[in-house]
């Protein structure tokens, strides 16, 4: 098997070593040496576009925030389900995976960023949804492994109970808002609950039908 062969490394403040690595046609994105994301395993990515943006498919616009940028194959399968007239608001906190989707990673999800729906801001998708209420049509989060990294305390204003409705307060009503998790959650739901939201959880697999499976939990904000 062939060696991994690291492409770029970048220093972020408050995170550490993020590196790029490449094996034949796989990339990883790893964080202080360990694996966080993998482009061959994007079916639970995939699903979550597909539960969030069910309300929106058959229409010509729409409003959709997407936290955490990845390899782009959340992007995509959100651009592959609205009309022309959506636009699509990209929140992504370091520099250098933005810099990669548009260098590199650019080709594995079709190029998302260079379709015109989508805007890119780099900074935090929590600061974002403040500044933006009653803005959204659909809030989709992938940020780190979800809930699960609730002892991470940078996470915690995104999944505690005020990130929560702070996430509520900018959907618009009949919104959705999909937070992709990396397993259970155990207390989540409830807490999304408490928030305001009407909730569905699914378990999509990581990759094709079969393996290891992803949580997805689905909020309705119903007024």
């Amino acid at each position: 098997m062939k060696p991994w062969e690291t492409l770029d490394t970048a220093q972020v403040p408050d995170v550490g070593e993020v590196t790029l690595a490449r094996r034949g046609d796989e990339y990883v994105l790893r964080v202080r040496g360990q694996t966080l994301m993998s482009s061959r395993r994007h079916g639970s990515e995939e699903a979550l576009a597909e539960a969030g943006c069910a309300d929106l498919v058959g229409k010509s616009g729409g409003r959709i925030l997407v936290g955490g940028l990845g390899f782009g194959y959340t992007v995509r399968a959100v651009l592959d389900r609205v009309g022309p007239g959506a636009r699509v608001t990209v929140a992504e906190l370091l520099t250098a995976v933005v810099a990669w989707n548009r260098g590199p990673l650019a080709p594995l999800a079709g190029a998302p960023l260079e379709d015109p729906r989508v805007t890119v801001v780099e900074g935090d998708v929590g600061a974002l949804m403040a500044r933006h209420p009653g803005t959204f049509d659909v809030i989709l989060l992938d940020v780190d492994n979800g809930p699960t990294a609730l002892t991470h305390p940078d996470n915690q204003g995104l999944y505690g109970l005020a990130g929560l409705a702070r996430a509520f307060g900018a959907l618009r009503p009949r919104g959705t808002l999909g937070i992709w998790s990396a397993g259970p959650a155990p207390g989540f739901e409830r807490r999304m609950g408490q928030a305001g939201f009407t909730v569905q959880v699914l378990h999509p697999a990581a990759h094709g039908t079969k393996g290891t499976r992803h949580t997805l939990f689905m909020g309705k904000r119903e007024r």
